[in-house]
């Protein structure tokens, strides 16, 4: 039998904790608005339906423990949200710093980088699929046979939680987008989304997954 009642509110505390997808995902929201940055959810949810599968299978307790595996995952993440934050600075750096409007809309920005990005930053995060490979096995029960229709199940469930949290996550970031921000501070939203990024790749280089 699953614990819903002790999995819900864990599912929801991981899932609200700012991290890359959802800082990408406010950040897609209030440069090219709420129908681009559903675009690019529907990327990273994808990515998130790849590690469960893996779970489900089996594979992701045996990569979880593969050293080898991790590290090559760890520094694939690391380059990608480096590159997203390199790439932030320098539209930061081309941007006119002049005070006129700029709506989300205008941007012409096309649906696949932002779906792509989303993608590739969730399925290059080691601690996904560790989150995955340890997080679902806790909150299954029962016969050893109904298993993997729990974690099915809760993967389902998370999938849910996450696209939840990341509509808020969007909301944000649109109505942001929706006052009809400057120019200069898409800019400065531009050099604070690359220092995250950065940040972020940082943290993921220095931190030990294995």
């Amino acid at each position: 039998m699953i614990n819903w009642v002790g999995f819900i509110p864990a599912a929801l505390l991981i899932s609200l904790v700012p991290g890359a997808n959802q800082l990408l995902g406010l950040s897609n929201a209030v440069r090219h608005g709420t129908a681009y940055a559903l675009a690019g959810i529907g990327g990273r949810l994808a990515a998130f339906v790849v590690l469960i599968g893996l779970v489900v299978a089996g594979l992701g307790a045996i990569l979880a423990t593969s050293a080898t595996a991790l590290t090559v995952i760890k520094w694939v993440g690391v380059v990608y949200l480096a590159w997203i934050g390199f790439s932030s600075l320098r539209r930061a750096r081309r941007a006119p710093a002049a005070t006129s409007t700029a709506s989300p809309s205008d941007t012409g920005q096309r649906l696949r980088p932002l779906i792509v990005n989303e993608f590739v930053v969730g399925i290059s995060n080691p601690k996904a699929l560790l989150l995955f490979a340890a997080l679902l096995p806790q909150f299954t029960g029962g016969p050893a046979g109904d298993a993997d229709k729990q974690l099915v199940l809760l993967g389902a469930a998370y999938l849910a939680i996450e696209f939840v949290v990341g509509l808020g996550y969007i909301g944000i970031g649109s109505g942001i987008g929706a006052i009809g921000i400057s120019a200069r501070t898409h800019r400065r939203i531009d050099l604070g989304s690359g220092l995250c990024f950065l940040g972020l790749a940082g943290l993921l280089a220095v931190d030990d997954v294995t």
